[in-house]
């Protein structure tokens, strides 16, 4: 069983670092959510910054328990929202 999950072993850093991955997961999920029902944008702020946020989550969460693909793919995932969020600023667009 993970460390994370087994109750004796859980640390107080242990129990930050899943609660981190679980608001990164949210994020996301919520961020795909209202992208799908069409009440987001893709081109907007607020989407781009809920992937964000989501990818630092799932970063921390990813890198404290080993996960390096994880890590990999969150760490671009961080950059594409952070290259939309520089390009929408250069078009004029506000960050949120």
């Amino acid at each position: 069983m993970p460390a994370a999950l087994d109750r004796k072993s859980v640390y107080p850093l242990d129990l930050i670092v899943e609660i981190v991955g679980w608001m990164g997961a949210s994020l996301i999920l919520l961020a795909y959510c209202l992208l799908s029902i069409g009440k987001m944008q893709a081109t907007s702020p607020a989407y781009q910054w809920l992937n964000i946020g989501g990818a630092v989550g799932f970063i921390v969460n990813s890198g404290w328990n080993g996960a390096m693909p994880s890590v990999a793919l969150n760490i671009i995932w961080f950059g594409i929202g952070i290259t939309a969020l520089w390009k929408l600023k250069r078009n004029g667009v506000s960050s949120i």
